[in-house]
């Protein structure tokens, strides 16, 4: 399941996107903008800084703007800065333990065609898209 931190981490990108045109958006801008706690919102930012999708600027005049076109980003690298890894179950995600069951589940390749879709749909929409509705 996709959480909040996942869809205001694609809101933010896409307010940070609209309104990046004089420059450093403020979060407390962006806050009221999508009627989101500001609080909440630095803990997403934050997430988001560190995957390099945005950049932070603090002090006088300070905010935040995108490190890349808006064509450039996907939504899964987006969701993923936030929320993790969208890997269904444990075993699919990057760096996991070797299962012992790995050759004889019969669930495994079920799993696997899922989060192919997953992965496949969110990395073919774009932020660019986003904007475009």
């Amino acid at each position: 399941m996709i959480t909040t931190k996942g869809r205001y981490a694609i809101r933010i990108m896409i307010d940070l996107a609209e309104n990046n045109k004089n420059g450093l958006v403020a979060l407390k801008d962006v806050a009221e903008r999508q009627n989101i706690s500001k609080k909440y919102l630095e803990i997403i930012v934050k997430l988001l800084v560190q995957a390099k999708l945005v950049l932070g600027h603090s002090g006088k005049g300070g905010g935040y703007t995108l490190t890349r076109a808006p064509e450039d980003y996907n939504l899964r690298e987006i969701i993923e800065a936030a929320e993790g890894t969208l890997a269904p179950v444990s075993c699919l995600q990057k760096d996991a333990p070797l299962c012992d069951r790995k050759d004889m589940c019969k669930t495994l390749p079920l799993w696997q065609e899922y989060y192919q879709l997953i992965d496949n749909f969110f990395e073919s929409k774009t932020l660019l898209d986003l904007l475009k509705n």
